[in-house]
């Protein structure tokens, strides 16, 4: 009886997040707010079925009565959570993005799913402490739409924000931890903390109001030596991966701003410079290259990581091979970097391009608050914190499948890490306020013009 459910619940998840997803596209089309808010519930509904049958299978797979309870136990706090998350939020904010909220529990459901799953033979050690953290950020994120709907002149503390990010990121290569031949991380009070992950913010709001206030030449070129030093100390620190995300997003913040395609060319001729120097300079660009290139050639070794999830991809199919039946552990950091090839392995490839393509809803909502938002400033942030997002999406799902060589970032709200959770809901917190103040500001457009009539 276990191995039948089991089985079938493989597939009926795999339909409920194609359902999901369809309704994330879907939402779109629509252009009034009540059957928008009808498809937010049809992707609520499906979303805890999804998750219920989940921790179902596990608890089914479990043969610990201790880890049994543990587990039942854990499934319960996270619906409460996911429960408080969404109403409180809707309580708060009348006019909040129900979308994002909904893409944002779902990546988190996927994400708990699969850390509990991997860390099952280690009493849930990382998935406990994944939970805590989330519910810890998720508390302040409800803050920062309230500061920013009452502190609009944020955009005035332009070097602030570089002050701060360039002193983090300075100290981070003075001092940091090492980890897998990079400087990415401090120590504080016991605690590990990736101070690059909180710098794209300030970066993103550095930039913005650079551009806000002038988009003359001397500004520009005073904001680019800025952007650069950031990207600078991040290759001199062998932080590739968050040196390509500034990169990038500031590239396309600065082709948004001006629509000079000169920028642009003369940006990808630079990166391409910086990309030969780089694997001239640095060991481990060279080893995750070489690895990239070939693994297969050194499978014991260099090519191990990427060999085991192209492994586990292959394994997986289409349809997975189901929770608790694939061998995901053997995966070198798997709960970070690679937790796309351990959801392909087990929920199959049509669950993880369902989590990728949840991530591009999420991209194409901030890309269309972009475009509706009257003030610069307002407009940058969200190009800049939206390229960052799909960027960092991009670079983690292209290591783990081998369309370009591995960066060591993580899958925003899915992987195992601290730092990226804590940014990322800062980051959907922004967007929301942007959202918020947009709405609201229809809101008054439309009641003064029915007291004009």
């Amino acid at each position: 009886m276990t191995n039948l459910i089991v089985e079938v619940s493989k597939y009926l998840m795999i339909l409920l997040m194609a359902i999901y997803t369809y309704a994330n596209f879907r939402f779109f089309s629509f252009p009034d707010l009540e059957r928008k808010r009808k498809v937010c519930a049809r992707q609520n509904r499906a979303m805890f079925l999804l998750h219920f049958l989940a921790y179902l299978v596990m608890y089914l797979k479990t043969e610990d009565e201790t880890l049994q309870r543990m587990l039942l136990v854990f499934y319960v706090g996270q619906v409460v959570f996911f429960l408080l998350y969404i109403y409180i939020y809707r309580f708060i904010y009348r006019n909040v993005s129900r979308l994002l909220v909904n893409n944002c529990c779902m990546l988190l459901s996927c994400g708990f799913i699969m850390l509990t799953r991997l860390s099952l033979d280690k009493g849930l050690d990382k998935a406990f402490k994944q939970f805590v953290i989330v519910a810890a950020a998720a508390v302040v994120s409800w803050l920062v739409p309230f500061i920013m709907e009452r502190f609009w002149q944020l955009y005035k503390f332009q070097w602030l924000y570089a002050g701060i990010g360039l002193a983090a990121l300075l100290l981070v290569w003075i001092a940091g931890n090492e980890s897998f031949g990079a400087q990415l991380s401090l120590t504080i009070g016991g605690i590990s903390i990736q101070p690059s992950e909180f710098v794209k913010i300030s970066f993103v709001f550095f930039v913005a109001s650079m551009f806000y206030q002038s988009l003359d030449f001397k500004n520009i070129c005073i904001t680019t030596v800025v952007a650069a030093l950031h990207v600078v100390i991040l290759v001199l620190s062998k932080d590739l991966g968050s040196a390509l995300i500034f990169f990038v997003s500031y590239v396309i913040m600065l082709f948004i701003a001006t629509g000079n395609w000169l920028y642009l060319i003369a940006a990808g001729v630079l990166g391409k410079g910086a990309t030969s120097v780089a694997y001239a300079l640095f060991d481990h660009v060279r080893r995750r290259f070489t690895a990239w290139k070939d693994p297969w050639a050194d499978i014991d070794n260099t090519g191990y990581q990427i060999t085991q999830s192209l492994f586990a991809i292959g394994t997986g199919g289409w349809f997975g091979m189901g929770l608790c039946q694939g061998m995901p552990n053997r995966i070198p950091v798997v709960e970070k970097d690679f937790i796309f090839a351990a959801i392909s392995e087990e929920m199959g490839a049509i669950f993880a391009i369902c989590v990728l393509l949840i991530c591009l809803g999420c991209f194409v909502q901030f890309m269309m608050i972009a475009t509706k938002m009257q003030a610069m400033f307002y407009k940058m942030l969200a190009v800049g914190l939206g390229m960052e997002y799909v960027v960092q999406v991009f670079l983690t799902v292209g290591g783990v499948t081998k369309f370009i060589p591995s960066t060591g970032v993580t899958l925003p709200f899915v992987s195992y890490g601290g730092s990226s959770i804590v940014t990322t809901f800062l980051l959907f917190s922004i967007i929301q306020g942007l959202y918020i103040i947009k709405r609201n500001d229809e809101e008054e457009m439309e009641e003064m013009e029915a007291q004009e009539e």
